[in-house]
């Protein structure tokens, strides 16, 4: 099949192939959709962390998530598009900004391991304490660059982090990788399920493919009593999942381990010993790869 095909061009190109023409673009943005598809094709699956409501743990459940899935063995990378608030590198400890690849034309993504590997504004940056004071078109921009010139190689998993809302960002993601999985975070209290039943809507208007639900700060296990707390109730992720018929990939609750190890840059699931958030985690990674690989969208890409 010819390039030209993935092109949203293609339509209005006369050079595509699909009107005759040799494919040779010099459409700048046509161009960049060609190498976007290229990207993506070598990439399995592309999972969507999404939510309506900020503060629900969406990078740590991105980059936990994540890192469970690079130990099990997967190559893994994780694409921050929070633009104004990054936290990815944070997380992982990365400190160094972006390289460039030999030739000097692709962004090398920062590796925490050799299965994990991470591209983010935050990067970028010379002072970290900078503000990023852009709108929308540039926002969509450094999104689709951080597809196409960025070398990503080839990858199990590509986990997109995103800011709250429903914004620019979270539209440019679907319309440049329409085949992405969505993953919905929210806590249990109705505060933050008001917020992301906007979200699900949000994803059903625009026929995105929703892989399933993850409530995060679920409960929480004293570490004295070791009793449960609902500090934030419980159960509420579920509902939602239920209500829109849709899968509940796993809660995880709250632990004082992810913010020890958050602030160490390092994920919980690296940790030694066992602990509630780390076995959430590392549950939650088999949910979300077992379903990845159950649904249809990733049934009819040429990589499955």
């Amino acid at each position: 099949m010819s390039s030209c095909s993935s092109c949203s061009s293609a339509s209005s190109c006369p050079s595509s192939t699909g009107k005759g023409g040799d494919g040779n673009c010099n459409d700048l943005m046509a161009r960049q959709d060609r190498i976007i598809a290229a990207t993506l094709g070598h990439i399995r699956h592309k999972i969507f962390v999404m939510s309506g409501k900020g503060g629900v743990g969406k990078s740590s459940v991105t980059v936990n998530t994540a890192a469970a899935l690079a130990r099990r063995g997967f190559k893994v990378g994780i694409l921050d598009v929070d633009m104004h608030g990054p936290s990815v590198p944070n997380l992982l400890g990365l400190t160094s900004t972006v390289e460039m690849d030999a030739g000097g034309e692709l962004m090398l993504p920062a590796a925490y391991n050799e299965n994990l590997s991470v591209i983010s504004m935050d990067s970028l940056l010379q002072d970290r304490d900078q503000a990023i004071l852009w709108r929308g078109p540039k926002k969509s921009a450094a999104i689709r660059q951080f597809i196409a010139d960025v070398k990503w190689g080839e990858l199990d998993f590509l986990l997109i982090d995103s800011p709250p809302g429903t914004g620019d960002e979270h539209m440019t993601v679907l319309k440049t990788i329409p085949d992405a999985l969505c993953v919905v975070v929210t806590t249990p209290q109705e505060i933050s399920l008001a917020d992301v039943r906007k979200a699900v809507n949000f994803l059903q208007y625009a026929n995105a493919n929703v892989l399933g639900v993850v409530e995060n700060m679920s409960g929480l296990v004293c570490p004295h009593c070791h009793k449960e707390i609902d500090l934030f109730k419980k159960g509420g992720g579920e509902e939602l999942a239920q209500h829109y018929g849709l899968r509940f990939l796993g809660a995880v609750p709250l632990d004082p381990a992810t913010v020890v190890a958050a602030d160490r840059g390092v994920p919980v699931v690296y940790l030694e010993g066992e602990g509630p958030a780390k076995s959430s985690f590392l549950a939650l990674a088999d949910a979300i790869a077992a379903a990845a690989n159950n649904s249809l969208e990733a049934l009819s890409t040429p990589n499955s």
